[in-house]
């Protein structure tokens, strides 16, 4: 597996990104947002958190404009992976390759902590290693996690299996508790939790493990 990261200026989550996908045995290249296109051979490309250009305008709007961004949206067309975490996330719905939108958080704080999540599709290469309705803990760090989307929207949602996961307790306002979402091909995946950061027990647990060894055993016999 061939996993490119994307770095922003004000992204803090690409070193975590990267050594996710280089613990699960992926060769890991880090890219540039000015860089206009991907490397040859890329499988999966890593959109990761932070604040990209300082979340002017809105979280992940003019990151969605940069000369990376058309390559990446490129990739997905071709079929390709593309897993948004955080910001990443924010980022990958600005350029429509997930529905929705992120807003403020209600409470309006930012929220730092370990959130419960229960998987509730298994139906993608990402959550494949998981049991349906297993509850697993992801950290969270985000103000703008509040996932927003219209009844027509989130139906079509729950009605293709294209919520990848749910919080067991919504931190963030997030509509029907929705905390990571999938593309209709299911090759794309959004989320706000951190997997890169629950990789091992000295980062605290080891649920997001799982997420990133799954993808690199489908994409290798792939």
């Amino acid at each position: 597996m061939k996993a490119a990261v994307i770095t922003f200026p004000g992204s803090n989550c690409d070193r975590d990104l990267e050594r996710g996908f280089a613990m699960a045995g992926a060769d890991v290249v880090r890219v540039w947002h000015k860089e206009p296109e991907l490397p040859a051979g890329t499988d999966i490309v890593g959109v990761p958190g932070g604040f990209s250009y300082g979340d002017y305008l809105r979280c992940g709007a003019i990151a969605a404009q940069s000369p990376v961004a058309r390559a990446i949206a490129a990739h997905a067309a071709r079929g390709g992976y593309v897993l948004g975490i955080c910001n990443g996330f924010q980022v990958l719905t600005e350029m429509r390759l997930l529905p929705g939108a992120l807003m403020r958080n209600a409470g309006l704080k930012f929220i730092c902590k370990p959130v419960t999540l229960r998987v509730t599709s298994t139906d993608s290469v990402y959550t494949s290693g998981y049991a349906k309705d297993a509850e697993v803990i992801f950290p969270v760090a985000h103000h703008d996690g509040n996932y927003t989307i219209d009844a027509e929207g989130l139906a079509r949602l729950q009605g293709e299996d294209r919520v990848a996961f749910r919080y067991a307790a919504n931190p963030n306002g997030s509509v029907d508790d929705i905390a990571g979402v999938l593309s209709a091909n299911r090759r794309v995946l959004g989320l706000m939790p951190h997997p890169e950061r629950a990789m091992e027990a000295a980062q605290g647990g080891s649920d997001g493990s799982a997420l990133f060894r799954a993808l690199a055993e489908v994409l290798a016999r792939a």
